[in-house]
Formats: C-alpha cells, structure tokens, sequence
C-alpha cells in the first residue's frame, strides 16, 4: 500500500484490517460493529472526481481498498450463511417450511394424526 494523502482511505484500511480480525476470531458482534466502522468510513469518502486521474496513488489505494471490501464482504456473507445453517440444524421449529409442507396441525394427517390422538 502506497503512503495514502487522503487519511480517509488510512481509515479505511483500518476498519477494514478491524473487519478482518472479527472475522478470523468468528464474533458476529464484533463483525457488525466492524461493518458499521467501514460503512461510515466509506459514507465519509470524498466525491468521485478526487480519484478521476488515471494512475494517481489515490485511485490505485481505493482501487485496492475496494477490492479488499469486496473480498471481506464474501466472506461477511459465508458467515453468515454458516450462522444460519447452524440455527436450523440446533432449531429446526424456527426454520421455514420446505417444499410447500406446513409445519401446523393441517399437516398432521394419518400416523402423525393418530399418534397424537393416542
């Protein structure tokens, strides 16, 4: 990384070396409250038109800023993904029915209806 003369994309870089310890050490809150620091570092980004020169060290350090983001962002979202399949195979009740099959007492026909008759 090319020394930075904007302290934003410093920041940046911070919050997203931030993001990707949460990640590593797998702490949802700390990964959400990373995400928020990097979204209010990106909300705070100067206008386009400051990286419109080709080349220049600003463009190149958002440039891999971006991507780095983008990476990070993959791997929120994988995280994610695991959490939830985690949940639905500790809490099934709470996972949405599959394939049409509703999960409430309409459902219960022939053995599952008598079982609880019994």
């Amino acid at each position: 990384m090319s020394k930075s003369t904007l302290p934003w994309i410093d920041s940046l870089h911070t919050e997203l070396d931030t993001l990707e310890a949460a990640l590593l050490h797998g702490e949802p809150t700390q990964v959400q409250t990373a995400s928020a620091q990097v979204q209010a570092v990106l909300r705070a980004a100067p206008p386009t038109s400051a990286f419109g020169e080709p080349g220049s060290s600003q463009r190149l350090d958002m440039q891999m800023a971006a991507q780095r983001f983008g990476q990070l962002r993959q791997a929120v979202m994988r995280a994610s993904a695991q959490s939830q399949r985690a949940v639905s195979s500790l809490l099934p009740q709470h996972t949405p029915a599959t394939y049409g099959r509703s999960t409430g007492a309409a459902s219960l026909r022939g053995a599952g209806q008598a079982y609880l008759a019994a």
